[in-house]
């Protein structure tokens, strides 16, 4: 067995793996903890924690510096393969008589009137101990229970740990939770489709779980906006999840193709054929980076366009597999997931982009059907945006290098002209004072042949759009922005003025 020594001034953690890896026959159990042990000291050295990894048959160690044993903590946490971890005492033991002694010792003060339990946990091979776990937990609980308020095996105040091997135990009382899942990369690479939205990222997620390394693909809808919420949700996974890989983000600029979708097909087959565009985007990708599969974060009947024929036509655009982790999910399990891998708060910020919802979305469409309109399309367009990507590397991107200042504004100046790019009937329903009404498709075809002289102000629902269209116009020259916060901002901001205002 692998020595290991606790070093003055540090601390141990002790590494159990899921049952995952346990399982597994020896030959790939060993890799699995090979591949794990890279990640976890990949994880460590991200964080700038100093330590020491030792791996065993039956466990993994790190050995942390004082100081860092939160930080470095927190970080096996989010390590695929960890079940759980725990800040241990290396006990030398010769005799059960010995090891009770000294673990009752290194226990009384934890316990001492509160209920507690004994949990023992023989490590290694069968016979190697001469002694049972419960022999250890009997003799141990009745030399703490006069200390103690009492035992309680349900709810105990205190759980008394032990992990023994021959000639040395572990003794601990906390366990912090890890993912569990499997070490990320033992599988193949997958391609995940991501729009920045909830499902996307916990999706993604899901398959790392299962040690699938991702890179993802972003189809852009939305400009510049989008791409920076999506790679702020891109890089928190990364950062956070994607230890011992280094995972890329390809953005892809689908204007072209949403023009294309709006002047030659079918209004209530867009989001279909929208769909299979975005899959022979990742499927390209996917042939490049040596993919097996892809990945999306689509759930049976969540939208209208979702239904299993439709997803049937979708998934015709690719020869290769994709897998759906959350097709039996619910929104509420979804944003929960979001909660736990840190990716809500993000999401929750990027706007709805709806220039393609049409209002009556076809439920069942055929393969037929959706290929010959499909046909008036070029396929160059597609093409040319995937060689015209733009690629970021997660792992070592600096989100504040991406900012673009002058983008939005909080405020309307006087003698700006204001653009609504909503519906008419949303446009009618309340406007701000003096906005001119332009919907958001045609505005991308005109906003070139708009005034020079003017100064615009463009605001939509959430902002996405909006932002898209600013972006377009100071890139075309015009003094443009957009208004930040969307439609409820700029009610607010209305309301401010002692301007009327609607209900939201």
């Amino acid at each position: 067995m692998t020595e290991i020594r606790t070093t003055p001034g540090r601390q141990l953690l002790l590494v159990r793996f899921s049952g995952d890896i346990t399982t597994k026959a020896e030959a790939t159990r060993k890799r699995f903890l090979q591949r794990m042990a890279r990640n976890i000291k990949d994880a460590l050295k991200a964080s700038g924690a100093q330590h020491t990894v030792i791996r065993t048959r039956d466990r993994i160690f790190v050995s942390l510096e004082g100081k860092d044993l939160e930080r470095g903590a927190a970080d096996l946490q989010r390590v695929f393969g960890v079940q759980s971890l725990a800040p241990v005492k290396e006990l030398e033991w010769s005799s059960l008589d010995g090891l009770v002694r000294d673990a009752e010792a290194f226990f009384r003060d934890r316990v001492r009137s509160r209920f507690f339990a004994v949990r023992a946990r023989r490590v290694g091979e069968r016979g190697s101990l001469p002694f049972r776990s419960g022999q250890v937990e009997r003799d141990l609980g009745t030399a703490l229970l006069p200390d103690a308020a009492g035992v309680n095996l349900r709810d105990p105040d205190v759980t008394v740990a032990l992990e023994i091997m021959p000639g040395t135990a572990y003794l601990f009382d906390e366990r912090l939770e890890g993912p569990g899942g499997v070490p990320l990369g033992v599988e193949s690479r997958g391609i995940a489709l991501i729009s920045g939205g909830f499902d996307s990222p916990v999706a993604a997620w899901l398959m790392m779980k299962r040690g699938v390394a991702l890179d993802y693909v972003l189809c852009n809808l939305g400009g510049r906006q989008q791409q920076l919420e999506t790679l702020a949700i891109c890089k928190a996974l990364a950062d956070q999840w994607s230890f011992g890989t280094r995972p890329h983000l390809h953005v892809v600029n689908f204007d072209g193709i949403t023009r294309a979708l709006q002047d030659h097909v079918s209004t209530r087959i867009w989001q279909v054929v929208l769909k299979r565009f975005m899959l022979r985007a990742a499927q390209f990708v996917a042939e490049e980076r040596d993919a097996q599969a892809l990945i999306t974060g689509e759930v049976v009947a969540q939208v209208s366009s979702q239904t299993l024929p439709n997803l049937a036509v979708i998934s015709n655009a690719t020869h290769l597999p994709i897998l759906r982790p959350l097709v039996g999910f619910n929104k509420e399990e979804i944003i929960r997931h979001a909660r736990t891998i840190g990716t809500h708060d993000l999401s929750a910020q990027v706007g709805e982009y709806c220039a393609l919802v049409p209002s009556r979305p076809a439920t069942r469409t055929t393969e037929r059907r959706v290929a010959t309109e499909e046909a008036a399309i070029d396929s160059s367009i597609l093409q040319r945006a995937l060689e015209e990507r733009t690629i970021y590397d997660l792992r070592t991107l600096d989100m504040a290098s991406l900012d673009q200042p002058g983008l939005h504004i909080d405020h309307v100046p006087d003698g700006a002209t204001l653009v609504d790019l909503r519906s008419k009937s949303a446009y009618d329903g309340w406007h701000y004072p003096g906005a001119l009404f332009l919907d958001f498709a045609n505005a991308l075809r005109v906003y070139a042949q708009l005034d020079r002289s003017q100064e615009y102000i463009v605001y939509c629902e959430f902002g996405l759009k909006s932002g898209h269209l600013a972006e377009l116009m100071q890139n075309e020259g015009l003094r443009a922005h957009h208004f930040s916060g969307g439609l409820s901002a700029l009610v607010a901001f209305a309301k401010s003025k002692g301007l009327p205002t609607p209900e939201l």
